[in-house]
């Protein structure tokens, strides 16, 4: 049975909310007018949902919060406020808050967030039950995930996630780094859901102008506008039955988000034109490489859009904090290029995973694809590798009689040297160990080399 906690300092407000749950059906509802009992209530009790004004004597509902967290971090904590504080809400969600309203509270407003709460607290719990196992077990919806290549352990327990997430329906928030693969992930998700069987509709919202939104979303009839001779369908209509992926979310003007906000409250959608409003039938991806959560606090990126995408946030870690899985994908890109029997060289594998690779897998994939076509003998050696801002060696025109390559013995040794420092994340204490060299002389070769 689920177990609800109210803490607010207006008795009326208590007497409301508890008379609006009970008529729902939930039968453990405990309301605290005094904040400091709180914290005995958590050693007694268990609570599924926690529902805590912001703004309280004694101790505010932050505090509370915190505490909570601490104690259960399994609790699915609605924050209350009648002032809408930016800074406040960001705080709240920081520190653990599944989402916030807005008093006065409508009934039916309260009634679905805590529904939302519930199912969300529900994926939280089935994922941590299963988090021991996910690296050594194999997804249930293997083929999904097939396209994405890894063997490193968050990677592997975000693909769970995305899992989980697939077989409900509410919207999923993927953010990352540019070229993680955001929309990789979005296509697994699509493909473990119940709407595999409908198309998959990528929309880049940069190209979006907030003047043909309307249109380009909904569709329009004919006649609606000056140019409509026909009826259009819209990106709404095209992804009827599957799944609507929306990348660049954190680019959209204000105006945009706002419609965007209506859609996925109400479900319903009228195309331009027309006075029958039609069901949006499908799901909804978004993915941004943007922390949306600064842009709220920027005034750039509507809260009440934000938190109706938390529910299901996927972050993708960037390549260089996944090492492990440069050389898997190396080998899936080489094995798709168009020299699939191409090999790449021990030395070669090293400087790839010696790279940050800020362009992520994306940039990885070029730099592989470019070496298969420079790896004329058929290995990939360092010198075919091409990586932006990498200091490589240029090679001289090839030959009769000359199939060595020729470099100076310092420019080898520069390469071995920022190479090593490198794929020891710059720990120059053991670089120098691993060279054989003194510390002083290493950072003596490094100032040399530009590295201070």
């Amino acid at each position: 049975m689920t177990s609800i906690l109210v803490v607010d300092d207006e008795k009326a407000f208590l007497d409301s909310v508890k008379r609006v749950l009970r008529l729902e059906g939930y039968e453990q509802v405990t309301t605290v007018a005094d904040p400091r009992k709180v914290q005995g209530l958590l050693d007694a009790s268990e609570f599924d949902v926690a529902l805590l004004d912001i703004n309280m004597p004694h101790m505010d509902g932050l505090e509370i919060l915190a505490s909570i967290k601490e104690r259960s971090p399994q609790v699915a904590c609605i924050m209350l406020t009648a002032n809408e504080s930016i800074p406040a809400v960001v705080q709240a969600v920081k520190l653990g808050a599944y989402d916030y309203l807005a008093k006065p509270l409508r009934p039916d407003q309260l009634l679905q967030c805590i529904e939302r709460a519930l199912s969300h607290k529900h994926l939280a719990d089935t994922l941590i039950l299963r988090s021991s196992s996910a690296v050594a077990g194999s997804l249930e919806d293997q083929p999904a995930f097939a396209g994405i290549v890894t063997r490193d352990a968050n990677m592997t327990r975000l693909m769970h996630e995305a899992a989980l997430h697939a077989a409900s329906r509410i919207p999923v928030l993927v953010s990352g780094e540019t070229g993680v693969g955001k929309e990789l992930l979005a296509r697994a998700v699509h493909l473990a859901s119940s709407k595999a069987r409908g198309p998959f509709v990528a929309v880049n919202m940069l190209s979006i102008s907030p003047t043909l939104f309307e249109s380009e979303f909904f569709g329009h009839v004919r006649g609606a506008f000056t140019g409509a001779n026909g009826d259009r369908e819209g990106y709404l209509s095209q992804a009827k039955g599957g799944t609507l992926f929306l990348d660049e979310i954190g680019d959209l003007s204000m105006d945009i988000q706002g419609k965007l906000l209506r859609i996925l409250q109400e479900g319903e959608y009228t195309p331009v034109g027309s006075t029958k409003p039609r069901k949006a039938d499908l799901r909804f991806v978004a993915a941004t490489n943007q922390d949306l959560m600064k842009l709220v606090e920027a005034r750039r990126f509507r809260k009440d859009l934000l938190y109706r995408l938390l529910f299901a946030h996927l972050t993708i870690p960037p390549l260089r904090d996944r090492r492990g899985d440069i050389a898997l994908l190396a080998a899936r890109f080489i094995e798709n290029s168009d020299h699939p029997r191409v090999k790449l060289s021990e030395q070669a594998e090293a400087v790839l995973e010696a790279h940050d690779w800020p362009g992520n897998v994306r940039e990885l994939k070029g730099v592989v694809e470019a070496a298969c076509n420079l790896a004329q003998k058929g290995v990939i050696r360092p010198e075919h590798l091409r990586m932006a801002g990498a200091d490589r060696v240029e090679q001289p025109a090839s030959g009769p009689g000359r199939e060595t390559s020729m470099e100076t013995l310092a420019s080898v040794e520069k390469r071995h040297i920022l190479s090593v420092y490198q794929a020891l994340d710059k720990n120059k204490t053991q670089t120098a160990h691993v060279l054989g060299i003194g510390l002083q002389t290493l950072h003596r070769k490094l100032k040399a080399y530009g590295i201070r």
